[in-house]
């Protein structure tokens, strides 16, 4: 159950793991590694992607340790990395015009920028929040 004050929610956690297999409930939870793997073996051949049905509760636990709150919401920035990112909305909403702009008109650096921000998003944001408070 999702309670207030989380930074990554459980309910968002089962909605990415519908597409599992890409990886992006990992990369959402602060794994890019293991994320990255998922992508490319489609979850491991399905396997993990289901063994991790039952995992989200405990990455949840661990991501809600390892980040903290503050005026950029994690869960905001990765719903419009994961719809938007190719447009850049993602890095508007976290203040980031210059690079959002440019994502806007370059699709998101031709996609590269795309997948480097799921690798490195809940950094950004931890480093936004760190800074405004």
């Amino acid at each position: 159950m999702d309670s207030p004050g989380n930074t990554h929610l459980i309910s968002i956690g089962y909605i990415l793991w519908i597409f599992g297999f890409t990886g992006s409930h990992r990369f959402y939870y602060g794994k890019p590694i293991s994320g990255t793997i998922y992508f490319f073996t489609l979850g491991l051949l399905g396997i993990g992607w289901l063994i991790d049905l039952f995992l989200i509760p405990g990455m949840e636990r661990e991501a809600g340790r390892r980040f903290r709150a503050g005026v950029v919401d994690y869960t905001a920035a990765w719903i419009l990395l994961t719809f938007l990112g190719l447009l850049g909305i993602h890095r508007m909403y976290m203040g980031k015009w210059i690079t959002g702009l440019i994502y806007l008109v370059t699709g998101g650096l031709l996609g590269f920028g795309y997948l480097y921000d799921f690798w490195t998003l809940n950094r950004q944001i931890s480093e936004v929040n760190h800074w405004e408070t």
